[in-house]
């Protein structure tokens, strides 16, 4: 099996830590970062099991940026 580098995002979302694929739409949660991350890598080698890797989208160079909804 060959190497996909993914990218991949964590946020705390309450009491847990989310860790998110941007490649791909999987995720995956923790009680810490590092178990969110280790989460994500078991999910996504599931995942993977059964997609081929060219399902993963071309994701460079990411940005967390804010986007505001009026009446929302």
């Amino acid at each position: 099996m060959s190497n996909l580098d993914l990218q991949s995002v964590v946020y705390r979302e309450g009491e847990h830590y989310v860790a998110q694929c941007l490649n791909v739409d999987v995720s995956s949660f923790g009680d810490t970062e590092n178990e969110a991350l280790a989460n994500l890598q078991e999910a996504l080698e599931l995942y993977f099991e059964d997609a081929p890797a060219s399902d993963a989208a071309r994701v460079d160079a990411p940005e967390v940026r804010t986007l505001t909804l009026q009446g929302a």
